[in-house]
């Protein structure tokens, strides 16, 4: 089963916030096979010039386009273009993520579902669910509707 997946590279976030992008930048894809398996695949052709990538957060993706996904995060996160920084050597779907954009959508959804919550701690899990959540919006909005 396709599963889509965010993962994380402590190499890249240092060298994100040394060069001044951001040091919140994380991988999203979707995984044909084993999602370990294709964390194991980033680490052996050190993806973005990083061999240190570890699962943050998976879930099943369906039948999800790599494409749609990326707009749908597009739309609320920048993905970095492989093009402009040399480092990260062609890999597609690291976003840089706001910390203000994941503190608002758990803010927003607590009001929605009737919490009061008024801190929120932006940790690479938080950062994850608010990606996936992201990349799966259009189906989450269907199925509620």
């Amino acid at each position: 089963m396709r599963s889509i997946y965010v993962a994380r590279s402590q190499g890249l976030q240092k060298w994100g916030e040394g060069v001044g992008v951001t040091k919140h930048l994380y991988k999203i894809a979707l995984a044909e096979d084993d999602v370990d398996e294709a964390i194991a695949r980033l680490n052996e052709e050190a993806h973005a010039g990083e061999s240190d990538w570890r699962l943050v957060k998976k879930a099943p993706a369906g039948d999800l386009d790599e494409t749609i996904m990326f707009d749908r995060i597009a739309v609320k996160e920048k993905a970095i273009d492989p093009r402009y920084y040399p480092k990260i050597k062609n890999a597609t779907g690291v976003f840089k993520v706001k910390p203000a954009n994941v503190e608002n959508y758990f803010l927003v959804k607590a009001a929605l579902e009737g919490h009061a919550r008024e801190d929120v701690k932006i940790r690479p899990a938080e950062i994850s669910t608010y990606l996936i959540a992201c990349a799966l919006a259009d189906r989450q909005a269907a199925s509620t509707g």
